[in-house]
């Protein structure tokens, strides 16, 4: 399994990063902290599942969502948006709308954030067979 975790938020990466090895997740993890630096990984590597702030310093999250949906190689990869700041209802259902799988607030719990990943690879592994 492959993670892209895009956020500029170094603290949380780590966290995030020391929460997913204490749950013994077998996952190559990569980060990227704006969405031009997510959009050149993406262009090595298809992840398994994206894990998305919301409020990057160069893009909103939703609308970089929107970009890597209108690509045929990442239309199907899982995203998880997580945000510092869900103080407008409206971002979740933009986000939802937009293709997300989910939708965190900061800070997350590790195992809620563990089982959603695992559903969404679940329903993406039986969407594409």
């Amino acid at each position: 399994m492959t993670i892209l975790i895009v956020d500029d938020d170094k603290n949380f990466i780590e966290t995030l990063e020391d929460g997913l090895k204490l749950k013994n997740v077998d996952a190559k993890v990569s980060v990227a902290k704006s969405a031009r630096e997510a959009l050149d990984a993406l262009a090595e590597e298809v992840p398994s599942v994206i894990i998305l702030d919301i409020q990057l310093p160069d893009m909103h999250g939703v609308e970089f969502l929107r970009v890597i949906r209108e690509s045929a190689r990442l239309k199907k990869v899982p995203v998880i948006f997580i945000s510092a700041k869900y103080t407008e209802p409206a971002d979740r259902s933009e986000a939802m709308l937009a293709g997300a799988g989910a939708f965190f607030s900061k800070p997350i719990d590790i195992d809620d954030l563990w089982r959603e990943m695992s559903y969404l690879l679940g329903r993406r592994d039986e969407h594409s067979s």
